[in-house]
């Protein structure tokens, strides 16, 4: 081929490859006014492709195809826009007899109608596209979805290797699926540098969704007149036999390819990527099977899009699960610091990451890979020089912070997730650098052929180059990243909120729980005091000695003692028949010596401080004086519920010593009749 030297190696990047002035050598073209009446260029071949004898420009297109065709192709350009797609017309018989496949558009008001000799019948590349679509459409796996389509386009097309290439946020490339004849080497997981596919003919691929180089080392066909005579070239872009930058071509022809075609796959209106296939031997394609490609190339990127749908969906899902998760979790804990250090590994998992760390309250924990210790506070002061309460990322830490050069090959970027609405407590997360995760080596002893440009133009440069480009940089966070980092932001904010709004609810709590506990206890301690005054203050007879009086007010302070100890463990309370059972329970020699019967009775703190000194007065002067005091003697103790719903108490005592008239009033009928030095409250 011929090509033009004034392109090299450090202007590529400017050439304008979509005014080459030239085409292809597999088809002719020819260029008319914007209502295709007037030819007003063509290319060199055209006449010899179209058994023309006669000067072409400025001829009428009818005269050249003849009025049936010239009427067809009109129509055909009437059905596109300026811009647009071109229209597709097949088996188009010239006066000559010769059969042609043509594509049409009009693009800068110029018509371009472009000739290939006829390949196959309409109904073959619907069949095929059909074909190839229906061994994908139930693929819901990317990786898998790659896979297949690399293995059935090489199938149905019959290229030697057919690679899924996508491109990164940085323009750079990567190979994600191969399938390739087995003697090749293999680029899967091979990296490209973003200037690898210059900005011009990422613009192109947008433009033309099909991109057939059918012979790498083809001869280029001018087009006459190169320059109109407004001094303007003719616009290819959409036109399928532009020709090709020499810089691209020697790039192929150093890997030994002889032929290549190229799919764009578009995913929301963006260059997702490319379906590149390479033949090493000149391979062309017909228009049908280019429209099969084509269809199938726009099904590859409709699928794409709607997988990434689907699987930022679920994410999504996920992380709010984790997140209600999180936040059910911590309003059952008043330690948040502990209980977020806990849950490191749950945060690490909802971001892609190799490394994550949390710092709250100067404490600091960690999981994965991160950067040494002594660099945490370092971090934490680009975190708060940086983040202004919202999500911040680097992808480039050591651009951010110069000493993180030192660490780079571990953590070369970083995610910053505040966790307080002040500067003080943060979620670090971190990604090792991109190198690192390489899964591509190649073939170390494979040699490539060099062009005029050297080895430049090869595989391996391209990767070093690559790496270079990506030298202390991790894969970079992208915008769903984001989303979720601040999603957790906002989830971590409120479980702190809420517990802060917590404690202090429990500190009012607790206060007015010490409040009302301090009034209560000075309740109680005062009766119990007025209680023990009353006793010590109650009259003795001149008979009863020092001994016999404490002796007594010993076994009535005993009595009050666990009368308190039953109203504490009650909470304020107890059962009548407990309080029994624990008065007569010293005197129970027999089984038949004391009965006690009656309904579950429930008395209140201070009924149960009071039958206690009743019952014991009782028990003890049974035990002196009545039943208890000799064999034989039998107590029943009964009570029962009276319609006014008093508890009504018989104290029955048989078989004891004769009684005689009291001469004194006792403790317990004072306590009966109700004198307030024994009922206080």
């Amino acid at each position: 081929m011929t090509s033009e030297p004034q392109v090299n190696l450090t202007n590529c990047d400017r050439e304008q490859i979509q005014i080459p002035g030239s085409i292809q050598p597999h088809g002719c073209l020819l260029a008319c006014d914007a209502s295709a009446i007037t030819v007003l260029r063509h290319s060199v071949n055209l006449p010899r492709m179209l058994g023309i004898s006669e000067p072409v420009n400025g001829l009428k297109l009818a005269a050249l195809v003849g009025d049936e065709v010239a009427h067809t192709l009109r129509n055909s350009l009437a059905r596109t826009r300026e811009g647009g797609r071109p229209a597709q017309t097949f088996g188009v018989q010239l006066p000559s007899g010769q059969v042609f496949d043509v594509c049409a558009h009009v693009f800068k008001g110029t018509a371009i109608i472009e000739f290939e000799p006829a390949g196959s019948e309409i109904a073959e590349p619907i069949e095929l596209a059909r074909t190839l679509i229906a061994q994908l459409r139930d693929i819901d796996q990317t990786r898998r979805l790659f896979r297949d389509a690399a293995r059935f386009v090489r199938a149905l097309l019959g290229y030697d290797r057919v690679m899924i290439y996508q491109l990164g946020a940085d323009g750079a490339g990567k190979v994600v699926a191969e399938a390739k004849r087995a003697d090749l080497e293999s680029f899967m997981g091979q990296y490209f540098p973003a200037s690898d596919i210059p900005q011009q003919a990422r613009a192109l691929y947008l433009r033309n969704l099909i991109r057939v180089i059918s012979d790498t080392q083809f001869k280029t066909i001018a087009i006459e007149p190169k320059l109109n005579l407004s001094g303007e070239p003719l616009d290819l872009s959409y036109a399928h036999l532009r020709s090709v930058s020499p810089i691209h071509c020697e790039y192929l022809t150093n890997m030994g390819v002889g032929g290549s075609m190229s799919i764009s796959v578009i995913v929301n209106g963006e260059l997702w990527g490319l379906i590149a296939c390479h033949h090493y031997a000149p391979r062309n394609l017909s228009m049908g099977q280019r429209v099969a490609a084509e269809m199938f190339g726009e099904f590859f990127s409709l699928h794409i899009e709607t997988l990434r749908t689907r699987q930022r969906l679920e994410a999504a899902v996920n992380v709010h699960k984790a997140l209600d998760t999180l936040l059910r979790d911590a309003n059952q804990t008043t330690d948040i610091e502990t209980f977020f250090h806990s849950r490191l590994d749950a945060f690490k998992s909802l971001i892609p990451c190799d490394g994550i760390g949390m710092s709250i309250n100067g404490r600091w924990a960690s999981a994965g890979l991160t950067p040494p210790r002594a660099a945490v506070p370092d971090l934490l002061r680009v975190a708060e020089s940086v983040t202004e309460g919202k999500t911040w990322a680097s992808h480039w830490l050591s651009t951010v912070l110069p000493a993180a050069q030192t660490y780079a090959t571990d953590v070369s970027g970083m995610l910053v997730i505040p966790m307080s609405l002040q500067p003080r407590d943060y979620l670090l997360l971190f990604r090792k650098e991109v190198v690192t995760t390489l899964d591509w080596a190649g073939d170390p002893n494979k040699t490539y052929a060099s062009g005029a440009h050297g080895d430049r133009l090869t595989p391996r440069k391209s990767f070093a180059i690559w790496k270079e480009t990506v030298h202390q940089q991790c894969m970079p966070w992208d915008e769903q990243d984001r989303q979720f980092g601040e999603a957790i932001r906002s989830a971590i904010v409120e479980v702190a909120l809420h517990n802060s709004e917590l404690l202090a609810n429990e500190r009012s709590k607790a206060e007015v729980r010490q409040r009302i506990l301090n009034e209560e206890l000075n309740h109680r301690v005062k009766n119990i005091l007025s209680l023990i005054g009353a006793l010590v203050s109650h009259p003795t007879t001149e008979q009863q000695t020092l001994k016999d009086y404490v002796k007594t007010l010993k076994g009535r302070i005993h009595a009050l003692s666990l009368a308190h100890d039953q109203v504490v463990r009650g909470d304020g309370g107890g059962r009548l028949s407990a309080l029994l059972d624990a008065e007569l329970s010293p005197y129970r020699t027999s089984a038949e010596a004391i009965e006690v019967s009656g309904p579950n009775v429930i008395l209140d703190a201070r009924a149960y401080s009071v039958m206690a000194l009743v019952l014991h007065e009782l028990a003890t002067n049974a035990a002196k004086y009545g039943a208890l005091s000799r064999a034989g003697g039998k107590l029943h103790v009964s009570w029962v519920i009276d319609a006014g719903s008093a508890c009504e108490i018989t104290w029955r005592e048989s078989g004891g010593a004769a009684g005689l008239p009291p001469r004194r009033r006792g403790l317990v009928s004072l306590l009966f009749d109700g004198r307030p030095p024994l009922c206080p409250g």
